[in-house]
């Protein structure tokens, strides 16, 4: 019993040794991947154990032991994982606090560059132009003819196309109403014949039934 304690305790030791060895972001990452297997080949000789126990005649203490020495070597990989997640987990800050750090430095920079930089000078506003001066009686006068006698020939102009429209309409009302004298006469020319024929044809329709009577009041 003594013995199996040393050995467990050789092991703590040189697992414990081997956690605090990390220094670097792949020794964390190669630590993780021995963490495993080194759990799963824990997990595989209790299993191991556990069959030899079932054959012999002291089981329980067997087992005891056997587990005993799962637990200390679970217990030591432990160690070592959470080492290695930590310093990963350290790393990670560490990075991060360093580039809000850079950046920082940067906006200081800048902002310090700006601030030394000369000012630019204001923009001189132009003076206003000068307003144009007034006209001359004589220019406002003749510009004022101007107007006057556009006016006038525009009205002349409008005179003559509302002529133009007037007659145009007299004429076309006047065709209307020859057209429709044409078409008032020649339905009434129409009705003539029509009624002429229908005369016709009751004199013919008379004539025919009196020859027939006279026909057969002679048989």
């Amino acid at each position: 019993m003594k013995a199996l304690i040393a050995l467990l305790g050789a092991a703590v030791i040189t697992m414990t040794a081997q956690a605090q060895n990390v220094t670097s972001v792949a020794q964390a990452d190669a630590a993780l991947v021995q963490v495993a297997s080194d759990r799963a080949a824990a997990n595989e000789e209790f299993a191991a154990s556990e069959r030899e126990c079932s054959a012999k005649f002291f089981v329980n203490n067997c087992l005891d032991k056997a587990k005993e020495k799962r637990r200390v070597a679970l217990s030591a990989i432990r160690a070592r994982e959470v080492d290695a997640q930590h310093f990963k987990r350290a790393d990670s800050v560490a990075r991060r606090d360093g580039d809000l750090a850079e950046r920082a430095r940067k906006d200081a920079d800048e902002a310090a560059l700006r601030a030394a930089q000369p000012a630019k000078p204001a923009k001189e506003e132009k003076a206003p132009a000068p307003a144009p001066s007034g006209q001359r009686v004589a220019d406002r006068e003749a510009e004022h003819a101007a107007k006057i006698k556009r006016l006038e020939q525009q009205d002349a102009a409008e005179a003559a196309k509302r002529a133009a429209n007037v007659q145009a309409y007299e004429k076309k009302k006047a065709e209307s109403e020859r057209r429709q004298t044409q078409v008032e006469r020649k339905k009434a020319e129409n009705a003539e014949k029509a009624k002429a024929a229908a005369e016709r044809a009751e004199a013919d329709k008379k004539k025919a039934e009196a020859q027939a009577a006279a026909a057969a009041s002679k048989k």
